[in-house]
């Protein structure tokens, strides 16, 4: 095919590469930060706190002593969860929220 022949949509496929290429440094770029950031999630009026990293890793847990009942674990492990569950949402979240502002909303499967 000859220069300038390209099919209509592939004539300016340098300055693709490039917009791509920008927009690959920025999410890595943006990946860095996240991973420094964190959310806070919370069960039973407070009495369980989780911290999360945008890393999607736990890096914290918080237990009100008076949450502790020896004579009710059940309730104390379902608070750990529901926190440590709706952290790793708001992570998950946050992550989404800050790619989509680089990506332009761009719904890219398997990008972040």
């Amino acid at each position: 095919m000859a220069r300038g022949n390209f099919p209509k949509g592939m004539g300016n496929m340098g300055g693709m590469m490039k917009q791509v290429q920008k927009m690959q440094k920025q999410m890595a770029d943006m990946q860095k930060q996240l991973e420094e950031r964190e959310v806070e999630a919370s069960a039973g009026g407070g009495v369980v706190t989780v911290k999360a990293s945008g890393k999607k890793e736990i890096i914290e847990v918080i237990i009100d002593p008076d949450a502790v009942d020896p004579d009710d674990v059940e309730m104390l492990q379902d608070l750990i969860l529901a926190a440590t569950n709706e952290a790793l949402r708001k992570a998950d979240e946050m992550v989404t929220s800050e790619m989509a502002k680089i990506t332009g909303g761009m719904n890219i499967p398997g990008l972040f």
